[in-house]
C-alpha cells in the first residue's frame, strides 16, 4: 500500500478539526440571518453572540471582536478605517498589509535580533499626523517572532507608538491559537491557520472608538452578513486546540532542525516560532525541491514565489538580508495540530536524500 501524504503546509492552511467540522454543521442549521428580528433571527443572533464570547475568552482579549472574512479583510478596516493620518509597516509584513496600505511607510528589520530598527520607527513617528504602526507577531515564512507577548522589548516598542499618540496593529495570523495576543491596539486573527474553517477570522480592537463605522453588520464597522457556521467553527477550533498543546516537545523539535541541518541550513532571524522553519538546500532550487518532495508525498511549499513563470525572489526574504541564490534555494516547512513526531522524521529523511 502507498504511504498515506504527509502535509506540512499548515502556515498556509491547517486541516480542518473535527470539533470545528461539528460545529459548523450545528451552524447550518441556524440557516436565519442574526440581523432579523423574528425568533428565528433572535435564535441566530444568540449563538453569533455566545460564539463571540467564546473567542474572546479564549483569546484573552478583554476588548471588541469583530467578525471577517478573514485576516485580508481584517487587515484591511484596520489600516483604513483607523482613526489616523499614517500607516507605517515592518518591511517584512504579509502583502495584504501592502496591498491595503500601499502608501505606507516601510519600516526596515535589523539583521541582528529581526526587531524594527529603532532610528528608523523614531524618524517616522516624530513626523506629523497621528499613525498607525503594523508589525506581525509571526512571520508567516521565517517563523521569525517579531512581537513577543509579556517581553520588555514588546512593550517598549508598543509604549513608543502610544506615546507619539499613535495605534499599535499586530497582525497574528500565524500565531493566533498558539500564542497569547500581545497587549496592542488591534489584533488580527486568521482562523483557518489554526485547524478553523477557511473564509472567516477577526479584527480584534481595544475600543470602537479607534475605527470609523463603515455602515452594516458588527456593530456597523463591517458590511456583509455574518457567517453564523464559520465563527462557531472559529469558536470551537480555538477551544479545543489551547495553546501550544498539539507542539512536540523541545528534544524532538531540536532533532528535526538539526537533522535539515546535516545537510542544508535553517534561516533564522533572532527569536524563532518553532512551527514554521525556512530551510535552504546547498544545491537544489526551491521549484525543484517542491516537484521531488511532492512526488514523494509531502506537502511543503516554496520560500520564494513564481509570478508569471517567472521566478522571483521573495520580498519577505529579501528584506530579512538572504542573498539571492539562498533565498532561490529555500523551501518553508510548517506544522500545525495534526504534526506528529513521525511525520517530522519522514520528511528529514526525504529531504535529506535529495539530491
Amino acid at each position: 500500500m502507498a504511504r498515506p501524504r504527509i502535509y506540512l503546509d499548515h502556515a498556509a492552511t491547517s486541516p480542518l478539526r473535527p470539533e470545528a467540522k461539528a460545529a459548523m454543521e450545528e451552524g447550518f442549521a441556524l440557516w436565519a440571518n442574526p440581523s432579523s428580528p423574528h425568533a428565528e433571527g433572535r435564535k441566530a443572533k444568540q449563538a453569533l453572540e455566545d460564539a463571540r464570547a467564546r473567542v474572546k475568552a479564549a483569546l484573552e482579549w478583554d476588548g471588541e471582536v469583530i467578525f471577517t472574512s478573514g485576516a485580508s479583510e481584517a487587515l484591511w478596516i484596520a489600516l483604513n478605517r483607523a482613526k489616523v493620518e499614517r500607516r507605517i509597516v515592518s518591511a517584512v509584513e504579509h502583502d495584504a498589509v501592502f496591498r491595503a496600505a500601499p502608501d505606507a511607510e516601510v519600516v526596515s528589520i535589523a539583521d541582528m535580533g529581526a526587531e524594527p530598527e529603532r532610528e528608523t520607527l523614531d524618524a517616522a513617528l516624530a513626523k506629523p499626523g497621528k499613525a498607525m504602526v503594523a508589525i506581525q507577531a509571526v512571520n508567516s515564512e521565517t517563523g521569525t517572532e517579531l512581537i513577543m507577548p509579556g517581553t520588555d522589548h514588546t512593550r517598549e516598542i508598543v509604549d513608543l507608538v502610544r506615546e507619539a499618540g499613535g495605534l499599535f496593529l499586530c497582525d497574528c495570523s500565524q500565531s493566533a491559537g498558539k500564542r497569547r495576543i500581545p497587549d496592542v491596539d488591534m489584533a488580527v486573527v486568521s482562523v483557518h491557520k489554526f485547524g478553523g474553517p477557511i473564509g472567516i477570522g477577526a479584527l480584534l480592537v481595544r475600543d470602537y472608538a479607534m475605527l470609523e463605522p463603515i455602515g452594516g453588520h458588527e456593530r456597523g464597522y463591517r458590511q456583509g452578513t455574518e457567517n453564523l457556521p464559520a465563527v462557531l467553527g472559529f469558536a470551537a477550533a480555538l477551544e479545543a486546540g489551547g495553546r501550544e498543546t498539539w507542539l512536540t516537545d523541545a528534544a524532538q523539535r531540536s532533532d528535526f532542525r538539526k537533522a535539515l541541518e546535516e545537510v542544508g541550513e535553517t534561516l533564522i532571524f533572532g527569536p524563532q516560532r518553532f512551527y514554521i522553519c525556512a530551510v535552504a538546500h546547498p544545491t537544489m532550487s526551491a521549484q525543484a525541491q517542491l516537484i521531488r518532495l511532492d512526488s514523494m508525498g509531502f506537502a511543503v511549499s516554496a520560500g520564494s514565489a513564481c509570478s508569471s513563470g517567472t521566478l522571483k525572489k521573495s520580498r519577505v526574504l529579501d528584506a530579512f538580508g538572504v542573498p539571492d541564490d539562498v533565498a532561490a534555494r529555500t523551501i518553508r516547512v510548517s506544522m500545525g495540530w495534526s504534526t506528529t513526531p513521525e511525520e517530522l522524521d519522514a520528511f528529514a529523511e526525504a529531504w535529506l536524500s535529495l539530491k
